[in-house]
């Protein structure tokens, strides 16, 4: 069959987070055929503990979508087999689907995946390639299967990482370049136009999914890796050392020259507050003390008297 245009393609659309949100919306506006949408269940969010629906389920219910929210996918995806799709697009999903599923599309199921492959398989690539101090990153359509990440690769998109990027802003700019890639692709795709390249598992690398105990910051490691654990846990959910007995999550920071002294020791000026780190200083620019609201430096130096001598 010939597809002849984005209308004639039926997708299962598969995803949860904004970026998936950012490629679900592009696939809509573009008028491909957007049978069903899954999504991870609601989650309770803030102190109250409020169960709010995913950006990806919050879309498809504006839009009238069909939406599903499966406990675990793996053992219940009854509701698929009662559908008709030719595609399965996935990003960001956050659950690992079985063959049988992904076996249900007509023509094939296929994930965009946030890093240039085979590097930076697995649950975190946006977030590491900023911990590893990347200059570039990027998104890569692949086909999904059994194993992690290491199937067909069909195209590729670049993403310039700048020094200011944090992982809130690379994922949008993931996001940008996973919808352009996506609607550049599905409609050759489901042609059969696109031919698919075997990833060099030589080159294959791997990332892991962030736990809490990886957002304190060790002072026992140079001030480029500490300066990567910011980036990649920013704006959420921040990396953090203690002022005093509070947590100070640190949002944004930079080098700068000078003499370090003791590794947490802090150095003021009116304005400012600089770390001392193992091989030199980093200048703290948004912080956010634990019980207050996120502030600049200078804005928390003028509201507050205390002066901790150090981060620990």
């Amino acid at each position: 069959m010939k597809y002849s245009s984005p209308s004639d393609i039926k997708v299962l659309f598969i995803g949860t987070p904004s970026i998936a949100e950012k490629v679900l919306r592009s696939l809509y506006d573009n008028h491909f055929s957007i049978v069903g949408v899954v999504s991870q269940e609601d989650k309770k969010v803030g102190r109250k503990g409020v169960l709010t629906p995913s950006p990806v389920k919050k879309f498809a219910l504006e839009k009238g979508l069909s939406i599903y929210t499966p406990h675990k996918i793996r053992i219940d995806y009854d509701f698929a087999k009662e559908m008709e799709f030719d595609v399965i697009v996935c990003i960001a999903y956050g659950q690992i689907m079985p063959m049988e599923f992904l076996s249900l599309a007509k023509i094939g199921a296929l994930n965009l995946h946030g890093s240039l492959l085979p590097e930076l398989r697995g649950a975190s690539p946006i977030q590491t390639a900023l911990l590893e101090g990347r200059n570039y990153t990027g998104v890569t359509l692949m086909e999904m299967g059994k194993g992690m990440d290491d199937g067909l690769m069909y195209a590729k998109k670049q993403v310039t990482i700048d020094e200011n990027d944090n992982s809130t802003s690379l994922f949008e700019k993931v996001g940008d370049a996973s919808s352009e890639l996506i609607l550049e692709t599905l409609l050759p795709y489901a042609n059969g136009e696109l031919v698919g390249e075997k990833q060099d598992e030589s080159l294959a690398t791997f990332t892991r999914k962030f736990k809490a105990e990886d957002e304190y910051i060790s002072l026992e490691k140079p001030r480029k890796e500490i300066l990567g654990l910011i980036r990649a846990l920013s704006d959420e959910p921040g990396a953090y050392l203690y002022w005093g007995d509070k947590k100070m999550k640190i949002l944004s920071a930079h080098f700068i020259d000078g003499k370090a002294n003791e590794p947490g020791e802090l150095l003021y000026s009116k304005k400012t507050m600089d770390l001392s780190c193992i091989d030199g200083l980093l200048r703290l620019d948004k912080i956010q003390l634990e019980g207050k609201k996120v502030m600049d430096v200078a804005s928390f130096l003028n509201g507050s008297r205390e002066r901790e001598n150090k981060l620990h």
